[in-house]
């Protein structure tokens, strides 16, 4: 079982099959990443 979770907020985005317990790192569109437009601005 595999998980993806937002690199930001660390929310998780959803699941997929795998052999072995991964976590993948994306962006997520439910929390609008807030957190990473802080850090751009900077």
């Amino acid at each position: 079982m595999g998980t993806i979770v937002c690199q930001h907020c660390n929310h998780t985005i959803g699941f997929f099959e795998d052999e072995k317990v991964t976590t993948l790192y994306g962006k997520c569109d439910q929390c609008d990443c807030k957190h990473e437009k802080k850090f751009q601005k900077k």
